[in-house]
């Protein structure tokens, strides 16, 4: 993939995150990379978090599986306090296996955020990534509030309980659905701090797991994929999970935001007919 160089776009970005220390997840690849990257241009710092190594565009990196409670613990521990901000962007594509993808993509996303509360400043921002995959989470609401307090140790018996398995990627749809969810229901939770919660809902983007969801989905992805001019690209993404964390966004609460390229729009004319 090219390097992408945001000095060289035709508008001027300041300096909105000066001064900030923020945590990304996911920080070696894809979307969690650039993002990473311009938050250095923006002014801030990174905390990295991965299982992958990376020298790039992190000030520290802790190297850490998120499908794990004791190890997820462990991290939060090992992090410094006075974060401004959390960028849940790691997680695993429907190729995985199902439970670890349910584990990593929302219980762990969900338990190492509810830790990480106590060390982030007053008005800070999370950013959880979630997906055009989570389009259709009023459909699954039953699974979805069974799923509230799920624990590592039970993902497998929900999983079979509700049907929920690697078949047509719905261990990555759920996992998506749900995380749109607890991104609403969390709108006003830390609001006393003025702490806010919001999401960001790609489209097909062309990282290095692309090719995992077009195995998966096959006829699917690629009709999706005909309808816009283009997938997505991670410097389509990083800029807008960046806003997020600025501190332009401090009405943003429990929004989810998809950048999609239109691509929610057109699902919503079809199923509206308007």
């Amino acid at each position: 993939m090219q390097d992408t160089d945001w000095a060289s776009r035709d508008w001027t970005y300041g300096k909105i995150l000066r001064d900030k220390t923020i945590v990304v997840t996911g920080c070696s690849s894809g979307i969690g990379r650039d993002t990473a990257k311009l938050i250095k241009q923006l002014g801030g710092d990174v905390i990295g978090v991965d299982r992958n190594k990376t020298e790039d565009y992190v000030d520290e990196l802790y190297l850490a599986d998120l499908s794990d409670r004791r190890t997820i613990k462990a991290l939060v521990n090992a992090l410094p306090g006075r974060i401004d901000g959390i960028a849940n962007i790691a997680g695993l594509p429907p190729t995985a296996p199902a439970d670890l993808v349910i584990k990593v993509n929302l219980v762990g996303l969900k338990y190492f955020t509810e830790l990480m509360v106590s060390k982030l400043n007053d008005n800070g921002s999370i950013v959880n990534l979630a997906s055009l995959a989570g389009f259709g989470w009023p459909d699954a609401l039953e699974a979805i509030k069974a799923s509230e307090h799920l624990a590592f140790e039970d993902v497998e018996r929900f999983m079979h309980d509700h049907k929920i398995s690697n078949e047509g990627g719905r261990s990555y749809f759920f996992s998506k659905e749900a995380l749109v969810v607890w991104t609403k229901k969390n709108r006003w939770t830390w609001r006393d701090r003025g702490i806010r919660m919001n999401a960001v809902s790609p489209g097909p983007v062309e990282t290095p797991i692309l090719a995992d969801f077009v195995k998966t989905l096959g006829a699917r992805a690629e009709e999706d994929m005909s309808v816009n001019d283009r997938p997505g690209r991670p410097d389509d993404i990083a800029p807008v999970v960046c806003f997020l964390l600025s501190d332009m966004t401090h009405w943003f609460r429990g929004a989810n935001l998809m950048l999609d390229g239109g691509m929610s729009s057109h699902i919503y004319q079809n199923m509206h007919q308007f």
